[in-house]
């Protein structure tokens, strides 16, 4: 079977979801479980937006070693100066150089006509040749760009250097047929095509960014872009996973594969969510918490019988794997270490010892702690934030005849400890004041969602929130079984983010940016 590559951009596409801001830590932390994943390329941001970015566009460069690390840049001599820059230390650095080419953009963006485009593209490709090796150039819009000129496009990109030429349907618009007939098009029409490697990039504006892309894999294409959990700009971008399985279980009509550890999949696509504050939805194809569920009686019964006449996948084909042993309060470090392990986590000793405590103290709440608490709680532990306050108590006192009130004592870095107490408008809004008060912070809380981890009256209960302050926003989690402590804890997380945000290099606002 031919190789399907796979061309990841959670990092950048991903990223240009609204309200998700990954710092350097993050951007490392999913790069890593990227390459663990086996994806063969990783966008890991656009350089030039900002020297926030750039920075973290070269730490995952130095961090991940076997795999591709891309940086986006415009059709701009300063834009591929700034992606030298970022990764250097790469193992393998590849650029990836995009211009418009549609009617629409040429007329209303850029100012510029047929010849202006390929003239500018022709110059970028070549100036980027000097420095790089690999380079990928993508006509943003190609899926509105009359295939006459497409094939124009193509054939001065090859020319000119580029290893791979993208074809990005912008802004999700084509069909399925509509869109692999181009890569058909150029298949049959343009010089020099053997030579390099065709991409699909697709956006999911009418929901059909995995149908194309599986369309351009049955009309040619060797490459294929997306994201994990399908997040990005507007309604996001091809969902990796999909393709993946759909490739992985229809392997006699694809007659193609990729190279991904698909027992990966699900603690990828957790990890994500948990860092982007993005909730996967329930009926969420591959990765959903739905996707291997059966209620119905008569789906029961066929699986009680035979689990083929209602899955066509596994759960332990992404790593989802149903375990007998039951945690509790009585489990010792023994079993909890062999449960971690039997998940897919790798942790040293010291944060064997961190998680086992923690577990401990959920233990002594719940009658049974299920692999999505273990999940939900080792996946808070890994990925800490510097903590500048941290939440030493919590007492609320309410009453639908009196204004609800809230304790909150904070310890600070250095050991202090500040209690105050506030009221508010209901108990969340009086735990936020007291912290308020006690940090000396003020903030615009642009969003608050609660979402159930595990399932019945004792379940994990994760708070996500968004805060704002002068202009940057930045998110916090907090879990607990308890939602109100949950809800402080987010809120702490994030002003602990927006103090650590202060000390490094602002991102830049990608408002005028348009990307593919």
């Amino acid at each position: 079977m031919r190789k399907i590559y796979i061309f990841d951009t959670t990092l950048r596409d991903g990223e240009q979801s609204p309200g998700v801001n990954l710092n350097t830590q993050e951007k490392v932390e999913i790069g890593l479980q990227l390459e663990k994943l086996g994806v063969d390329r990783i966008e890991a941001g656009f350089p030039a937006a900002s020297p926030g970015d750039l920075a973290g566009v070269n730490a995952v460069a130095r961090a991940v070693r076997n795999a591709s690390i891309i940086g986006l840049a415009r059709s701009r001599t300063q834009d591929i100066d700034a992606v030298r820059e970022a990764l250097i230390g790469a193992q393998d650095p590849c650029l990836h150089l995009f211009l418009a080419t549609s009617p629409i953009h040429r007329e209303h963006k850029l100012r510029m006509n047929k010849q202006q485009v390929l003239e500018t593209a022709e110059a970028a490709i070549k100036y980027a040749k000097k420095f790089f090796d690999k380079i990928e150039f993508s006509p943003e819009d190609a899926g509105r760009t009359e295939l006459d000129f497409l094939c124009e496009v193509t054939e001065m990109a090859i020319r000119a250097g580029a290893t791979v030429v993208n074809i990005p349907d912008t802004v999700g618009y084509l069909t399925p047929s509509e869109f692999g007939n181009i890569f058909k098009v150029l298949r049959e029409n343009v010089k020099g095509i053997e030579t390099i490697q065709l991409s699909a990039h697709c956006h999911d504006d009418l929901g059909l960014a995995t149908a194309n892309a599986l369309a351009a894999i049955l009309n040619g294409a060797e490459q294929i872009e997306g994201t994990i959990n399908g997040i990005g700009e507007r309604a996001g971008n091809t969902s990796l996973e999909e393709v993946a399985m759909a490739l992985e279980t229809r392997q006699h009509f694809f007659q193609a594969k990729t190279d991904l550890v698909l027992n990966e999949i699900y603690r990828t696509s957790r990890l994500v969510s948990k860092l982007t504050g993005m909730v996967v939805p329930g009926n969420k194809a591959i990765v959903g918490a739905n996707a291997f569920a059966h209620e119905s009686g008569i789906h029961q019964d066929g699986m009680l019988k035979e689990k083929s006449t209602y899955e066509i996948m596994t759960p332990a084909t992404i790593g989802l794997k149903e375990s007998k042993l039951v945690m509790g309060k009585h489990s010792g470090r023994h079993a909890f270490r062999e449960k971690l392990v039997d998940m897919g986590y790798t942790l040293s000793e010291e944060q064997v010892n961190v998680a086992f405590a923690k577990f401990k103290d959920i233990a002594d709440k719940k009658k049974h702690v299920t692999d999505e608490d273990v999940r939900a709680m080792i996946e808070e532990k890994l990925i800490e934030t510097p903590e500048t306050f941290i939440l030493d108590k919590l007492q609320v006192t309410y009453s639908n005849q009196s204004v609800p009130s809230a304790i909150v004592s904070l310890r600070t870095i250095d050991g202090n400890v500040i209690e105050l107490t506030a009221q508010g408008n209901g108990s969340v809004d009086a735990i936020y004041q007291a912290i308020d008060q006690a940090t000396g912070e003020l903030f615009e809380l642009e969003d608050y969602g609660i979402q159930s981890v595990t399932q019945g009256t004792d379940a994990l209960g994760e708070v996500h929130v968004v805060l704002k302050q002068n202009g940057v926003s930045v998110q916090g989690r907090g879990i607990s079984t308890d939602i109100l402590e949950a809800s402080a804890r987010a809120y702490i997380d994030a002003i602990n983010r927006m103090i650590e945000k202060r000390k490094a290099p602002a991102k830049g606002d990608r408002g005028n940016m348009s990307l593919i």
